[in-house]
C-alpha cells in the first residue's frame, strides 16, 4: 500500500483544485461519496477504491489539460475529495 500512497503523493494538480479538495475531504464519508463515484453495490476495500479513484482522476485531468468540453470541474473535485479521504483512512489503518 505504500506504493499506492507514494503514487498519490506524486500527483501534481493546481493549488486551487487541491485546496478545494482538502476542504471537502474534512467532511468525507465513504458510504455516501464512494457509491456515487464508483457505482452502487458493495464498496471495495480502501486500497482498491483508491486505485480506481486515481485512474478516474487521471482521466479527468487529461480532459482538463486537453480542454475537453465534457470536463466537469465538480466531478474532478469530488474524485479528489474521495482520494484524499481514502488515503487518510488507509494511512490510519497502516499506523494502527
Amino acid at each position: 500500500m505504500q506504493d499506492l500512497l507514494s503514487m498519490l503523493h506524486a500527483i501534481r494538480r493546481p493549488p486551487l483544485l487541491m485546496r478545494a479538495a482538502r476542504i471537502g475531504a474534512e467532511d468525507y464519508r465513504r458510504a455516501v461519496h464512494l457509491p456515487r463515484l464508483l457505482g452502487y453495490g458493495v464498496l471495495p476495500r480502501h486500497g482498491a477504491a483508491l486505485m480506481r479513484l486515481i485512474e478516474i482522476e487521471g482521466e479527468l485531468n487529461a480532459q482538463r489539460t486537453g480542454s475537453d468540453t465534457s470536463y466537469s470541474l465538480i466531478r474532478h473535485v469530488d474524485v479528489l475529495i474521495a482520494m484524499l479521504g481514502e488515503a487518510r483512512v488507509l494511512r490510519a489503518t497502516q499506523a494502527a
